[in-house]
């Protein structure tokens, strides 16, 4: 393991602009968050920076050779 704390979701508000363009009125407040795949990826390929894994700069070989990328289908 890794032996630390490892940050693996996030919360956040939505902002009002985001919110007016769905017709919701701006007294409405709207909370979100999730889990994120990507922490648990680059621990599992040892990358230790996320702009490899996330980005214009993802090794494209890399992503060819995961078991979970299948391009013959």
């Amino acid at each position: 393991g890794l032996k630390k704390w490892v940050e693996v979701g996030n919360s956040g508000v939505f902002r009002p602009e985001l919110l007016l363009p769905m017709g919701l009125p701006e007294n409405v407040t709207v909370i979100a968050w999730g889990l994120s795949l990507e922490r648990p990826t680059m621990i599992k390929y040892g990358i230790n920076n996320i702009r490899e894994l996330v980005g214009h700069r993802v090794d494209l070989q890399m992503v060819y050779d995961s078991p979970l990328c299948r391009l013959d289908v």
